[in-house]
């Protein structure tokens, strides 16, 4: 009955208002006081190791966004080496993993979503990974939220789709149909050694913004899809493990590759516990 009325409760909210004041709120910083209460607060509902943080005070933090988006100490993420490995780029919790279904992609006990849809309508765009490989990582709220490349690439094309703000967490992902392909999101590809590769960040409820290494908070527009392409001397080259991108409050990482490309290692299973930078498939 809880789980009903929450999934309800994301129908009946001004979510992308609430999100957009959250995200201000969490940006502020001319209130201090507030802000470490609400640091403090949060440290200790969701239980976020601030050891594993460069700044451990969370008082240093100019705003909460700064806080939520912190920097790790250098190598406690080490990056799984190998030219055919492909690491996790995030830490997070394996929603799912598996094969593109066609176009769909599977996302919770019978729900599944448009690939296509996913990646803004364009279903060139989405062909060359039909019947590819597929994971989903939900981040939680204690989890460090900045996102980098689990292979070597080179940026071809971002799309903005604009959307609603469901939240991510498995109760949605279980009862809202199409959920991945229905909220906000900023789809990234890439060309790589082993074919293209789609990485595609998804906003949820409360998320204040998604943000990119080369672009800075990449804002809502007219309410249509925008691409935007690197062609040249503007196609940016990433190496693996290198950071490519930030939540700023947190949400979901969807990596698709194409046919044949990938092959998910046994151990990276649906429920399972990742952290950037670890073996999560081989290139093949």
């Amino acid at each position: 009955m809880l789980n009903k009325l929450f999934v309800l409760s994301q129908y009946v909210t001004p979510q992308l208002a609430l999100s957009r004041l959250a995200g201000q709120l969490a940006d502020n910083e001319r209130t201090p006081a507030l802000k470490n209460r609400v640091i403090r607060w949060f440290i200790g509902r969701y239980g976020v190791d601030m050891s594993e943080a460069v700044e451990s005070d969370p008082t240093a933090y100019p705003s909460f966004n700064a806080f939520f988006t912190r920097a790790l100490k250098p190598g406690l993420r080490p990056i799984a080496e190998g030219e055919k490995t492909l690491v996790s780029p995030v830490d997070g919790a394996i929603s799912q993993l598996g094969q593109v279904s066609g176009d769909r992609v599977f996302q919770a006990k019978g729900q599944s979503f448009s690939l296509t849809e996913l990646l803004g309508g364009d279903s060139q765009r989405a062909a060359v990974f039909a019947e590819g490989e597929f994971s989903t990582i939900y981040l939680a709220p204690r989890d460090y939220h900045r996102i980098h490349m689990p292979m070597a690439g080179v940026l071809r094309e971002m799309v903005y789709v604009p959307g609603k703000l469901f939240s991510v967490n498995p109760v949605t992902a279980e009862n809202v149909p199409n959920l991945f392909a229905r909220n906000e999101r900023v789809a990234c590809l890439f060309d790589t050694d082993a074919g293209p590769m789609a990485m595609v960040l998804v906003g949820a409820m409360i998320v204040g913004s998604v943000e990119t290494t080369w672009g800075g908070v990449v804002a809502p527009g007219t309410g249509q899809v925008t691409a935007t392409r690197y062609e040249g001397e503007q196609a940016l080259a990433f190496a693996k493990g290198q950071e490519m991108g930030r939540f700023r409050l947190g949400s979901t990482v969807i990596l698709v590759m194409p046919k044949g490309r990938v092959t998910w290692n046994e151990n990276q299973v649906a429920g399972k516990t990742v952290r950037l930078g670890e073996a999560f498939g081989t290139l093949t």
